[in-house]
């Protein structure tokens, strides 16, 4: 049973091909913290094993020693006293400060990512939104010149014929 979860689990990590890199290195950092708590628990308790003093000598107790080191919380209940089951703990240490550093990257990164889509749509539609208004303010100017045109003409018609007038110096009068 807890090999095919194992597998499946690790498949959902690092298994799919349109996840970003980010997400891919924090699914399998996560992979290895859960292997080195695993295997750093019972490391541990065979270093300690006879040892004077030592506290982490069963395995339940050792798995909740791990996690506590792991996450940097250390509660101090639970600590090696021999030379191996220390060097266990600072691989433990490593392993969670990297994965939780790593996890937390992988989210801020997803988080900025989904804020400049945003910003890029929002980008878009302001632009569109501009080459609209340009086209309606063109089609305004347009229509208005036409109008213009037109009632130049109407009164140029009940006036009668009189003297020329000048040139247009206005570059939207035709």
């Amino acid at each position: 049973m807890l090999p095919g979860f194992l597998g499946r689990a690790i498949e959902l990590f690092l298994g799919r091909e349109g996840r970003s890199l980010h997400l891919k290195a924090a699914g399998g950092a996560t992979a290895v913290l859960a292997v080195t708590l695993l295997v750093g628990s019972r490391a541990v308790v065979a270093a300690e094993e006879g040892a004077r003093g030592a506290t982490l000598t069963s395995y339940p107790r050792a798995l909740w020693w791990s996690v506590e080191t792991a996450t940097t919380v250390g509660y101090g209940d639970f600590y090696p006293v021999t030379l191996w089951g220390r060097i266990v703990a600072a691989v433990v240490m490593g392993v969670g400060i990297t994965t939780y550093g790593m996890v937390t990257a992988a989210l801020a990164t997803w988080f900025v990512g989904r804020e400049g889509k945003r910003r890029g749509h929002l980008a878009e539609v302001a632009e569109a939104a501009g080459r609209a208004a340009h086209r309606m303010g063109d089609e305004t100017a347009r229509a208005l010149h036409e109008r213009f045109d037109r009632l130049e003409r109407e009164l140029a018609r009940r006036d009668g014929p009189g003297p020329p007038s000048p040139p247009p110096t206005d570059p939207y009068v035709r």
